[in-house]
C-alpha cells in the first residue's frame, strides 16, 4: 500500500511526542479506572470508528458572492483521492471517499485501482440535480425530481441511475440524494403536486437499487429554494423513507436545520423507528454554514453521539449509520480542516462512550434533572485526546497530524505541480 506522506516522516514526527502520549494515556487510564471504565475498551472502539471524506471537501469552497482558490487545488478526482490519502495516512480515521457525479466521473476501474493503491474504499455515491452540468439537455433551474416537466424528471432519474451504475463498479453500497427543488415565491408551485412528482421519481430510483444497497435522502430547510423546499425537514424525510421501502433511510446534515432545533432528539426519533441512515457532519452559527465539525458547538456534536452510542449499546434495530464530513473550507487548508474535523467527530464518539448510562437512567427515572445533565457533562468534559492520539499511533498515523503535515511540505509540493486556479464569481461548491 502506498502512502502520500512518507512513513519515516510520520515516525520522525511521532518520536519526540510518543513518551508524553504514553504518560498522558496512562494517567487518563487511571482516572477512568476509578470511574469503572476500561480505557483500552474505549480505545478499541475508537480505532474501529471511521468517517468518510467527501471528494469535494478537499477543494476550496466559497460563498454565494465569491470563491478564493487555495494553492495546489486538485484538478480532478485522482488528485482528490491523493489528498484524501494524505488525510488517512495521518489520521487513520478516514478510510473511505464519497464521490460526487458528474464532477468525479471517470473510468470505474481506474478509480478503484487508484483508491486501492492507498488503501482507500468508496462510501456513498452523491448525485447532482441541483445545478446544470456541461452538455446537459434540460435545465434544473425550476427543479429536478419534482419538476413539472416529465422530461426533466426522467433526466434527473437517469442521472441517479448512472450514479448507481458507477457505484456498483467501484464497490460503493449507497446512494445519497439531495435536491434543491422548491420555490422562492408563494404560489410558485403546488406543494402537494410537487411532492407527488418527487415521490414518483424517487420510486423509480429506488427500484434500481441493488439488493445490498441503501438509499439516503437528505432534508434541508432552504437554499437554493428560499420560500419552500420539497424535502424541508426530518418529518418529510421520514415520510419519504417509509414510502420508498426497507432500503431507504434518512440522512441528517447538522447544518440543515433551523437555528436552535433539537437535532439530537431528531436523531433519537429516527433511530427509534428504524430510519436513521447516516450523517453529514459540519457545524453552523447562523444557518447552513458548512463550518468545520465541532468548531462552533462541540457540545451539540457530543449530544448527537450520546444518542448514537445509546442506540449502539442497546442494540437498536436497523442501526448502522454512515458517517461523512460535509464542509466548505473557505479560508483554511482543506486537508488540515478535514483532519481536525475527523478528530472532532472521533472525540464526540469517545466522550459519549464514557457516559455512565446506568447512573443516567437512574437519575432520569428519579426526575433528578441536575444530576442527569451533570452525568453527561462529566463525560463531555473528559479530555479524550490521549485516546485519539493513541489510536492514530497504533494504526500507523501521526500523533500530531497537523504538525507532521506541515513539516512534510505536501501543500508546497502539490502547489508546484498543479496549475493555479483563477478566482471567480459566487457559487458554493
Amino acid at each position: 500500500m502506498e502512502s502520500m506522506i512518507a512513513r519515516d516522516a510520520i515516525e520522525k514526527g511521532n518520536a519526540p511526542r510518543e513518551g508524553a502520549l504514553k504518560a498522558d494515556y496512562a494517567a487518563l487510564g487511571e482516572r477512568l479506572d476509578r470511574r469503572g471504565i476500561a480505557i483500552d475498551a474505549i480505545l478499541a472502539k475508537v480505532e474501529a470508528f471511521g468517517v468518510a471524506i467527501p471528494s469535494w471537501g478537499v477543494g476550496t469552497g466559497g460563498t454565494r458572492f465569491a470563491r478564493f482558490p487555495g494553492a495546489g487545488e486538485p484538478r480532478d478526482i485522482f488528485d482528490k483521492i491523493e489528498d484524501c490519502a494524505v488525510i488517512n495516512d495521518l489520521t487513520r480515521a478516514t478510510p473511505t471517499v464519497s464521490l460526487h457525479i458528474p464532477w468525479d466521473r471517470a473510468d470505474p476501474q481506474r478509480l478503484r485501482e487508484t483508491a486501492a493503491r492507498f488503501g482507500l474504499g468508496f462510501d456513498a455515491m452523491n448525485s447532482n440535480t441541483f445545478s446544470d452540468a456541461e452538455g446537459q439537455g434540460l435545465s434544473y433551474k425550476f427543479g429536478s425530481l419534482s419538476h413539472c416537466d416529465a422530461a426533466v424528471r426522467r433526466q434527473a432519474v437517469e442521472h441517479n441511475l448512472e450514479c448507481i451504475e458507477i457505484g456498483s463498479r467501484i464497490g460503493a453500497k449507497a446512494l445519497t440524494v439531495w435536491i434543491g427543488d422548491g420555490s422562492n415565491f408563494p404560489g410558485q408551485v403546488n406543494f402537494a403536486r410537487a411532492f407527488e412528482r418527487y415521490l414518483e421519481s424517487m420510486k423509480a430510483i429506488y427500484a434500481a437499487l441493488p439488493d445490498d444497497w441503501r438509499l439516503f435522502t437528505e432534508h434541508k430547510m432552504y437554499e437554493p429554494a428560499f420560500y419552500s423546499t420539497v424535502v424541508q425537514d426530518w418529518g418529510t424525510n421520514y415520510i419519504i423513507a417509509r414510502e420508498l421501502g426497507d432500503k431507504a433511510y434518512c440522512l441528517v446534515d447538522l447544518g440543515h436545520h433551523a437555528p436552535n432545533v433539537n437535532i439530537e432528539m431528531i436523531v433519537s426519533r429516527l433511530i427509534q423507528f428504524g430510519k436513521m441512515g447516516g450523517f453529514h457532519f459540519n457545524d453552523s452559527k447562523y444557518g447552513d454554514d458548512d463550518l468545520d465539525a465541532g468548531s462552533i458547538d462541540p457540545y451539540r456534536l457530543f449530544l448527537v453521539f450520546n444518542e448514537l452510542v445509546d442506540a449502539e449499546l442497546s442494540g437498536a434495530a436497523d442501526f448502522d449509520p454512515a458517517h461523512m464530513l460535509d464542509q466548505s473550507h473557505n479560508v483554511t487548508d482543506p486537508i488540515e480542516s478535514l483532519m481536525l474535523s475527523a478528530a472532532e467527530v472521533q472525540r464526540a464518539y469517545a466522550a459519549a462512550l464514557l457516559v455512565d448510562r446506568a447512573a443516567l437512567q437512574a437519575y432520569q427515572e428519579d426526575n433528578d434533572a441536575l444530576m442527569a445533565t451533570q452525568t453527561l457533562k462529566e463525560a463531555f468534559r473528559t479530555d479524550v485526546g490521549p485516546i485519539l492520539a493513541m489510536a492514530r499511533l497504533r494504526a500507523g498515523g501521526a500523533i500530531d497530524p497537523i504538525a507532521v503535515y506541515r513539516e512534510s511540505g505536501y501543500r508546497r509540493k502539490v502547489a508546484a505541480e498543479r496549475p493555479a486556479v483563477a478566482g471567480g464569481g459566487g457559487g458554493i461548491v
